[in-house]
């Protein structure tokens, strides 16, 4: 496997456990580091990952259904740093079945450790229409 598919394998895992709203597979994605952060669109930044997970279990808690569709646009990888930029297209269902579309441009970055690919930065902002 190539160090661009490597991240995008990484990215594409990322999005799998967000869209399941699964912790563990959110877990196994993300660096436990203390220098990692998290930008939530249209919320401060979280960092380290005991703040970062916690931010994911709210989402995963408050959330009935996601679907996310992401259109690529940039991927840069340089060394043992990685980072793709794309749109994120997310339908959340929340309780009572609240319906919530947004539209969303996001860098999310990635340090390579022990061969293998870790997202250390997620943000996400939203685009307004």
């Amino acid at each position: 496997m190539t160090p661009e598919q490597a991240v995008i394998a990484a990215n594409e895992a990322f999005y799998q456990a967000f869209e399941k709203r699964d912790i563990e597979a959110m877990t196994a994605v993300w660096s436990h580091g203390i220098g990692s952060l998290c930008i939530h669109p249209g919320r401060n930044a979280v960092r380290g990952w005991d703040e970062i997970r916690s931010s994911w279990e709210r989402i995963f808690r408050n959330t009935n259904y996601l679907e996310i569709d992401i259109e690529i646009i940039s991927i840069e990888i340089n060394g043992d740093l990685a980072y793709i930029v794309l749109i994120e297209n997310v339908l959340q269902v929340g309780g009572g079945g609240r319906r919530v579309k947004a539209l969303s441009i996001a860098t999310n970055v990635f340090e390579c450790m022990a061969q293998k690919w870790y997202l250390v930065h997620h943000h996400g902002s939203p685009i307004m229409g």
